[in-house]
C-alpha cells in the first residue's frame, strides 16, 4: 500500500514538473533521494512509465493541433509549402525533436548513471534559473513560433537535450531560449509542449517496452496506472495553467522557486546526509 501512495505522489511531481519549468527529473530525483524511496523499484524505468501519463495530458490539451499538423504534413509530401502555418509547424517540431533523440541513445548509460546526482541538480537549478532572469531581461517577446526559421528550431531541440541532465527542465530550457529568440512566452511554452510530444512519447515506449520484457506482475501493473493517471490528470491542469500564466507574467518566479529548493537541498544534503 505504500508503494501505491508513492506513485501516486511522483505522478503527482512529474505531472506538475514536466511542463512547469522547475525539472521533473530533477524533483524525482530529489524526491527519491531524502525519502528514502525504492532507487530499483522507482528509478529510471519508472520515470520513464510515468511519461505515458504526460504524453496523454499534452496530446489531450494539444489534440486539434497535432491533428492539424499531421494533416498539414501528409499534404506536404506532394512538395512542401511553407507559406503553409500548419506544414512549417509540423516540421519545426520535427526538426527539434532529431537532437535529444539521436544524444538520447548515443549516451543513454551516461545520462541514466553518471549525473543522476542531487549536486547535479541543485547546480542545474540555479544555472537555469538565472538564464530565466537573463531571458526576460534581453528577449523582446513579439515573435510567433511559426516565425521561428529551421535552424532556430534546431537550436530549441539542442536546448531540449540538454534536459536529459536532472535540473535543467525540458520546458525550462526551451522557454528561455524561446525568450532569447524573441517568442513570446506562451508561443515559447506551446512550440516547447508540441515538441515534447515525439521524445516523450518515444522514451515512454521504450520504457514499456523494458517493463513487459522483464515480466509485469499485478503489483507493478498497479503502480504503473496509478502513476500514469496522476501525473496525466496534473500534467492536464499543468499545461493549462502555465500557458494562462505566462500570456501576462514573467518566468521570474519559477527562477525564485528553482533558487529556494536549490537552498534547501543544499541545507539538507550537508546537515543530514
Amino acid at each position: 500500500m505504500r508503494e501505491f501512495f508513492e506513485a501516486i505522489f511522483l505522478g503527482v511531481v512529474q505531472g506538475l514538473t514536466e511542463f512547469l519549468p522547475v525539472s521533473s527529473s530533477g524533483h524525482l530525483l530529489l524526491g527519491q533521494y531524502f525519502l528514502g524511496m525504492d532507487q530499483d523499484r522507482f528509478g529510471l524505468s519508472f520515470d520513464a512509465a510515468i511519461h505515458t501519463g504526460t504524453v496523454l495530458a499534452v496530446i489531450s490539451y494539444f489534440w486539434r493541433d497535432l491533428l492539424g499538423m499531421a494533416a498539414a504534413f501528409l499534404r506536404s509530401l506532394r512538395g512542401p509549402d511553407f507559406s503553409d502555418t500548419e506544414q512549417r509547424m509540423a516540421y519545426l517540431i520535427i526538426l527539434a525533436t532529431i537532437p535529444a533523440g539521436i544524444i538520447g541513445l548515443l549516451f543513454e548509460d551516461f545520462f541514466a548513471t553518471v549525473v543522476r546526482s542531487p549536486w547535479v541538480v541543485i547546480v542545474n537549478l540555479v544555472l537555469v534559473g538565472v538564464l530565466f532572469i537573463v531571458g526576460e531581461r534581453v528577449g523582446r517577446k513579439t515573435r510567433d513560433a511559426s516565425k521561428l526559421t529551421f535552424l532556430e528550431a534546431l537550436g530549441i531541440g539542442l536546448a531540449q537535450t540538454c534536459a536529459l541532465v536532472p535540473g535543467i527542465s525540458r520546458s525550462g530550457a526551451t522557454i528561455t531560449l524561446g525568450l532569447f529568440l524573441g517568442l513570446r512566452r506562451d508561443q515559447a511554452a506551446r512550440f516547447s509542449f508540441l515538441m515534447s510530444v515525439p521524445i516523450t512519447t518515444a522514451a515512454a515506449a521504450l520504457s514499456l517496452k523494458d517493463m513487459t520484457g522483464r515480466g509485469m506482475d499485478g503489483q507493478d501493473m498497479l503502480l504503473f496506472f496509478a502513476g500514469a493517471v496522476t501525473s496525466a490528470v496534473v500534467g492536464y491542469m499543468a499545461i493549462r495553467f502555465l500557458l494562462n500564466y505566462l500570456a501576462g507574467h514573467s518566468l521570474h518566479i519559477f527562477a525564485y522557486y528553482r533558487f529556494a529548493l536549490a537552498a534547501v537541498a543544499t541545507v539538507a544534503l550537508l546537515l543530514f546526509f
